[in-house]
């Protein structure tokens, strides 16, 4: 085939064109036809199937995550009545609501014990939560550093298990004395007996 033949083709009389012309004409088309059928529909098709793919692997995923959950559930179910457990064996280690008189006393006079200086202590009104209270203390002391140390470690060696935490506490040096005022609010917690939740107060 000349490259003349191509350049004198007449396409209006294509078929008096030689064999080699056509040949190459076809392979034009192809290649064009080839190429607008990636472009306008295969490509699309690829990019569908690489998401549906991506959408896929992703379900396994997920499916194997809660295979794995629903295989071990009766293992997590157990842990969770075993801390339950432990969180009612710790919780009727803390005083009880007859007892809550009596500890208010030995904390007030531990700290008399250790050297300390009670000028309030003050029990507010309950705060009731969902298994347990906290007991409010309005608290004015005046110690040393070492003595309101000794007034901590007295506190958690008492006979009855005893938390305290403390809140808007301020610690300020008065003035001519080697002695501080604490001065804020301490929480003690007892438990709630089941006749107090029952009758709804924990809940």
């Amino acid at each position: 085939m000349d490259l003349s033949e191509l350049r004198d083709l007449d396409f209006n009389n294509l078929g008096s064109a030689s064999i080699g012309v056509k040949i190459v004409l076809l392979s034009v088309i192809s290649i064009l036809i080839l190429v607008g059928g990636y472009h306008f529909i295969i490509k699309d098709k690829l990019q569908t199937l690489e998401q549906r793919e991506r959408v896929e692997y992703e379900l396994r995923e997920e499916v194997e995550e809660k295979q794995q959950k629903a295989a071990n559930l009766e293992a997590y179910e157990q842990q969770l009545a075993e801390m339950e457990e432990m969180i009612e064996v710790m919780m009727r280690q803390l005083p009880s609501r007859t007892e809550m008189p009596e500890l208010l006393i030995d904390i007030s006079q531990t700290a008399l014990g250790t050297g300390i200086v009670n000028e309030l202590f003050e029990p507010r009104d309950e705060v009731v939560r969902d298994f347990y209270a906290e007991q409010p203390i309005n608290v004015r002391m005046i110690g040393t550093y070492h003595e309101f140390g000794n007034f901590v470690s007295s506190v958690a060696a008492l006979s009855r298990v005893v938390i305290l935490t403390m809140r808007d506490i301020s610690l300020q040096p008065i003035e001519g004395s080697t002695r501080l005022r604490l001065e804020g609010v301490i929480t003690t917690y007892r438990y709630l007996e089941e006749s107090e939740m029952d009758a709804g107060g924990g809940r």
